[in-house]
């Protein structure tokens, strides 16, 4: 039996991941969130880690709020950076592998072709740069680490689709950001890429988004689209917008590491999104 702590098991990932693995009888969880485990707190990983000998830890805890980050960025260091330090050192000292999930945040979003792992980074705001210093802790205390990078996810929780759809109940249109491009990307689908990595030997960083890009305005398109909805997207400029914390403009990212080293492969994001959207 193979025990594999989980840290924000009541996160969208967190939560997918326990849908994933829910019937294979040769793993035991072993579930923490915030009332359970202190990420930040090194002495409380130990003692969890020492007690429970896991085969793996896959870190689904982050501070994601991209604006609160800007104001709180001692927490959002905390938890993005230092929780994956103390996680790493707890993995190496006895044994256990880390899945750590990542941002694409990590970069500028100036670029013009999708981002491969190898391309420089260059955060823009806190988030990003708290999110680079916990792969950075990775790299340095993980014995053996895969670090995904993940972008525009959704699940079973609070996000952008589902946002969408309760606008859609008291609009006839709404105004979304048309200027910002990435890969939607479904948890149940970063959770099978985490399947294809975690009994395997094959460590690194890894870019994990479905396949084809879209901007955040075609993105609410569809997802009307989907469930026939007749609601109309304005597109806005990111300016027009106006969120506090800077936002990639292109965000964009190449599964180069999965294709090279796997046989995974992303479902394109029409048609992941269109299998959430059953789920509803």
């Amino acid at each position: 039996m193979k025990k594999i702590i989980v840290t924000g098991c009541n996160g969208q990932l967190g939560r997918a991941v326990n849908l994933f693995f829910k019937d294979n009888k040769d793993i035991s969880f072993v579930n923490t969130d915030v009332g359970e485990l202190d990420i930040t707190n090194i002495d409380k990983v130990m003692e969890l880690a020492r007690e429970v000998q896991p085969y793996a830890i896959i870190n689904c805890a982050a501070h994601t709020g991209v604006d609160a980050c800007e104001t709180e960025y001692d927490k959002a260091f905390k938890i993005n950076a230092i929780g994956p330090r103390n996680l790493s050192i707890a993995a190496r000292e006895t044994g256990a592998k880390l899945m750590h999930i990542s941002t694409d945040y990590v970069f500028d979003g100036k670029g013009t072709r999708p981002y491969v792992e190898t391309d420089a980074t260059n955060p823009q705001g806190a988030y990003g740069l708290t999110k680079l210093a916990g792969e950075n802790f990775v790299k340095d205390f993980a014995d053996r680490y895969f670090i995904l990078r993940t972008a525009w996810l959704y699940g079973d929780g609070k996000n952008f689709a589902k946002t969408m759809l309760r606008l859609s109940e008291t609009n006839e249109k709404v105004r979304v950001v048309g200027d910002q491009f990435g890969s939607p990307t479904s948890a149940s689908e970063l959770t099978k890429a985490i399947n294809a990595l975690l009994f395997t030997e094959n460590y690194g960083m890894f870019h994990a988004t479905c396949e084809g890009s879209c901007s955040w305005a075609e993105f609410a398109r569809e997802v009307f689209r989907l469930a026939g909805k007749t609601t109309k997207v304005e597109a806005i400029t990111t300016e027009e917008f106006g969120a506090p914390a800077p936002r990639p403009a292109y965000s964009i990212l190449e599964n180069r590491m999965f294709k090279l080293t796997t046989d995974f492969m992303f479902a394109d994001w029409h048609d992941a999104i269109a299998e959430y959207m059953k789920t509803l």
